[in-house]
């Protein structure tokens, strides 16, 4: 949300008081947090109107909600009752420590430097395993003898299930058991490795490289999270790409779950460069917001191709008309937005594996009078990151829910991972393919099922969120 000048903000904080009643001399101590999930998800939840306890007409007085409040003595059990059912609402997540979403919205986590994806061991509905996909940089892991494609099996001498995971791979330290892969079996070998999670600031561009293929001279960029602290690295190699002059870009988000949905349009804006000020997204919020901003400032719904950064820095584009975008199951949220808001200006050709359908987008909610960070509550750090908005392109396209479809299907094999930004790598050698006209066939043996293809901080994946920008 784009807070543009004082006059409009004095008119939002007139909505905002006019919507909740943030009478909090009538709310007790004990109810300070379950009010400001209540007040924050009735005013900002896209599916606020479809939630009967969310209803602007459901509650009399403060009186009437604080006896419903009180029905919840956990703010999260309060939370998850008010969101629709993970059929529609799969995103929408509430904290404790605001300093820990903080820190995942940002890049910054506590962090072993293992990016990986858990997958189901053949015929097993319960029994899973993970698979390493990257390490990142400057981490413990980055010290200790492991690397992409390595399996592991159990966390501590303990098998992995769908029941367990979360808990054993969130300890800060732990060992993880390896396993070899033959065919779709996973069998224990006998190594393991000791690892330490430490605060970790992940730069999301990962790998940036040329590569001659006959007249075509293709820029590869990985990028892996759309993180509003790295543009200027994210600029800084798109400026490097251009002095190369190179004739295409393939786009290497198979692991990139989102994020800025400011950022995601910067992208989009690198990627491009000859569609300045046009729409590059459209939002849509809940009914009572959306009156509000067509009301008031039309331009606050919608994201538009831009010249410069946050901070101002002349973006460096590369006015391209087509584009190839690896995907994967894991691709999310702001991946899909950039993948989405250029298909009604250039070719965007997605070479991999559907994504994931997160069509949707949030906020971080604080407790204080407007629900910004300014002037939050001292007495807790709970915060909200609810799905506020829905996201569509030019055309009024956003029916993505299940997943964008590749142009040219493709699954990572385990058993022919291969080195990410090699040309022999399987995802990128068919995109090496695609631009050469080569239409030779890249053999697929994958038969293994996906259980959670998300990186660590899977307690907040696939999410993409704007931000609630409010100035005195």
């Amino acid at each position: 949300m784009k807070i543009k000048n004082i006059k409009f903000l004095f008119a939002l904080l007139f909505f905002i008081s006019s919507c909740t009643t943030r009478d909090d001399l009538n709310v007790p101590d004990s109810l300070q947090v379950n009010n400001f999930v209540w007040k924050g998800l009735n005013l900002y939840y896209l599916w606020q109107e479809n939630v009967t306890n969310l209803s602007d007409y459901r509650f009399e007085n403060q009186n009437q909600l604080n006896d419903f409040l009180y029905g919840y003595s956990n703010p999260k059990t309060l939370f998850n009752s008010l969101k629709l059912d993970a059929t529609i609402d799969r995103f929408s997540v509430i904290y404790d420590d605001y300093d820990t979403l903080e820190g995942i919205l940002s890049g910054n986590t506590l962090n072993n430097g293992i990016n990986y994806g858990l997958k189901y061991k053949t015929g097993s509905t319960t029994d899973i395993f993970g698979v390493v996909r990257y390490i990142i940089p400057n981490s413990d892991a980055s010290t200790k003898n492991i690397s992409r494609g390595a399996l592991f099996y159990a966390v501590d001498g303990i098998p992995l299930n769908s029941t367990n995971y979360k808990s054993l791979l969130a300890n800060a330290t732990y060992t993880l058991n390896f396993a070899t892969y033959n065919n779709g079996l996973i069998t224990p070998n006998g190594l393991s490795v000791q690892l330490a999670k430490t605060n970790l600031s992940e730069n999301p561009v990962f790998i940036s490289n040329v590569i001659n293929q006959g007249s075509h001279k293709v820029g590869y960029l990985m990028y892996n999270g759309f993180f509003s602290g790295f543009e200027t690295q994210l600029n800084d190699t798109f400026a490097t790409l251009k002095s190369q002059q190179i004739t295409d870009l393939v786009l290497d988000l198979r692991y990139n779950s989102g994020g800025s949905i400011a950022t995601a349009t910067r992208l989009a804006s690198m990627i491009t460069g000859q569609f300045t000020g046009q729409i590059f997204a459209k939002e849509q919020w809940n009914s009572k917001l959306q009156e509000y901003w067509n009301t008031t400032n039309p331009d606050q719904l919608t994201d538009n191709f831009t010249k410069t950064l946050g901070n101002g820095t002349q973006i460096s584009s590369l006015n391209l008309t087509k584009i190839y975008i690896l995907t994967s199951k894991s691709t999310a949220s702001a991946s899909e937005l950039v993948i989405n808001g250029l298909k009604p200006y250039i070719n965007v050709i997605q070479i991999g594996d559907v994504t994931v359908g997160k069509n949707v987008g949030s906020i971080t909610l604080y407790d204080s009078p407007n629900f910004a960070k300014e002037g939050r509550s001292s007495k807790h750090k709970y915060a909200m990151q609810p799905i506020v908005l829905k996201t569509q392109n030019k055309v009024d396209f956003g029916d993505y829910q299940n997943g964008l479809q590749p142009n040219y299907p493709l699954v990572e094999d385990l058993g022919n991972l291969g080195i990410l930004g090699n040309q022999d790598e399987p995802l990128l050698q068919k995109a090496l393919q695609v631009i050469s006209a080569n239409k030779q066939n890249i053999n697929n043996n994958n038969t293994i099922k996906t259980f959670c293809d998300v990186p660590q901080t899977d307690s907040i994946e696939n999410q993409m969120f704007t931000e609630i920008k409010i100035k005195k």
